[in-house]
């Protein structure tokens, strides 16, 4: 899908200027580019941006951008979150030229099911999530797929071992472990029997708290009793 989006020059700049834009519903950007000598700051709808990012290329996705009477190719090089709501304050944009090569980094997805998991009793352990390309925008995969399914415990798979994908150069080092089968060891056991009894021992805190509201009935009843017995002693 080929999304086109408006955008408008910003001519206030500063942090005061960016939340005034973020009150609006909008986003501050600044675009970069080899034909855009000084970068340019951008005011774009929210909306467009958030459509982009749950596309299935995600933040890898090219589009167009108006603004100016100008329309450019882009992509989003960087987006800056708040730490705490993981609402997007800012976005760096780049100008894609859609003839010249260029370098991304792509996420990777291991596929199958590892023989040393299904078998021999080891788990997966991800090494490398990100992977660097050289290639042509028309050509940026979604994700790099890499199959497990034959690895052994204590086998890994390396970036020189990934089948050849047209089109695209591999930039990281050959020798650079993307995943690898390990043996539980003694200390990840007992990190999941901690974690399990720290569930067990969240959920006996619920119990905890009704039977301390027991007590404070008991002791109702217990000064009800006292002061039936000093009546009849009264009597």
């Amino acid at each position: 899908m080929k999304f086109a989006i408006k955008g408008e020059k910003r001519e206030s700049l500063g942090k005061n200027a960016s939340r005034l834009v973020r009150r609006e519903e909008k986003l501050p950007a600044i675009l970069y580019g080899p034909d855009i000598p000084d970068a340019i700051p951008l005011v774009l709808d929210k909306k467009d941006i958030f459509n982009i990012l749950k596309s299935e290329s995600g933040k890898n996705t090219i589009f167009e951008i108006a603004f100016n009477s100008k329309k450019l190719n882009v992509m989003i090089k960087e987006a800056q979150y708040n730490i705490v709501t993981d609402a997007i304050l800012h976005l760096d944009l780049i100008q894609i030229v859609m003839g010249k090569v260029m370098e991304i980094e792509v996420s990777v997805v291991l596929i199958g099911e590892a023989v040393g998991v299904k078998s021999e009793g080891g788990y997966v352990d991800s090494v490398t999530r990100k992977l660097k390309i050289e290639c042509l925008p028309k050509d940026i995969p979604e994700e790099i797929e890499v199959d497990i399914s034959e690895l052994h415990l204590n086998q890994s798979i390396k970036v020189n071992e990934i089948l050849e994908l047209e089109g695209i150069r591999f930039l990281d080092n050959p020798e650079t472990v993307i995943a690898q089968i390990q043996i539980p060891t003694e200390e990840a056991i007992e990190e999941e029997i901690e974690e399990e009894e720290l569930i067990g021992e969240e959920e006996e805190e619920e119990p905890e708290v009704i039977s301390k509201e027991k007590p404070e009935g008991e002791e109702e009843g217990k000064g009800q009793k006292e002061e039936k017995k000093e009546g009849k002693e009264k009597e």
